[in-house]
């Protein structure tokens, strides 16, 4: 599928996922939509990908959807679904379904000029890609609602504030800050990746004795695996690992 609403790279193991409206604010609509679940189900399907950036074309992230219409696509659940380590560079604004779609990376990293919300509720909706759900266990139950139920905007500094980034970088930096962190998951071991996010991701919804049951059972499967003796030799002859993710 070849795709126009964003763009697709991949580079050394490193995925790259480009919201391609920079005239519309990188806004989704229905084509957004529908190629991004695509893409999704792509990387998904190629062992060759480690780690997925996700950013927007010119100086904004994502403005949110078209129309209320498009609000119906759920292009973060698809996002939510990847099952290597996501990270998205927000190069700018992250509003309504642009933040939700941020919301299901599994690291966030922003220019120090990006502004987030999720206005929603100001024009009679709610959000239904994920925001109610992801930005709550993100910042807290009290902050997301104050975020949520007052449909105000904040700044990068209160993103970084609440837990909303891990980082916040000048606009010029923002690419290499990102390519230097992909790289570096990059090179760990690809099952070991995906066991680590699905520990991580499913034991929140768990106690934590179900969450350490989870994190054992994991474990214990990476032993079966070629890259875990791989590890082990690579340490003892001092050497970097050559993972192949079986």
């Amino acid at each position: 599928m070849s795709y126009t609403d964003i763009l697709f790279s991949t580079e050394a193991r490193i995925a790259r996922v480009t919201l391609n409206r920079p005239d519309n604010g990188n806004a989704v609509n229905e084509r957004m939509a529908g190629e991004l679940a695509d893409v999704c189900l792509r990387i998904n399907r190629d062992n060759s990908i480690y780690v997925v950036i996700i950013t927007g074309n010119g100086d904004v992230f994502c403005r949110g959807s078209d129309s209320e219409a498009e609000l119906a696509q759920q292009p973060a659940s698809a996002i939510a679904a990847i099952e290597c380590p996501v990270v998205a560079a927000i190069n700018g604004d992250a509003l309504g379904q642009g933040l939700e779609i941020a919301l299901s990376c599994d690291i966030r990293i922003a220019s120090d000029k990006a502004c987030f919300g999720l206005p929603q509720v100001a024009s009679g909706l709610i959000p239904m890609d994920g925001g109610t759900q992801r930005l709550p266990r993100i910042v807290g139950r009290g902050k997301a609602l104050e975020l949520l139920l007052s449909a105000e905007t904040i700044t990068a500094a209160e993103a970084l504030e609440t837990g909303l980034v891990s980082r916040i970088v000048p606009p010029g930096e923002l690419t290499g800050v990102v390519q230097k962190l992909a790289e570096t998951i990059a090179a760990k071991g690809p099952i070991a990746l995906k066991y680590l996010k699905e520990a991580v991701n499913k034991g929140m919804d768990m106690t934590v004795e179900q969450g350490l049951r989870l994190e054992a059972d994991l474990y214990f499967l990476l032993h079966t695996t070629a890259d875990r003796t791989e590890g082990i030799e690579a340490f003892r002859e001092k050497r970097s690992p050559e993972f192949k993710g079986e």
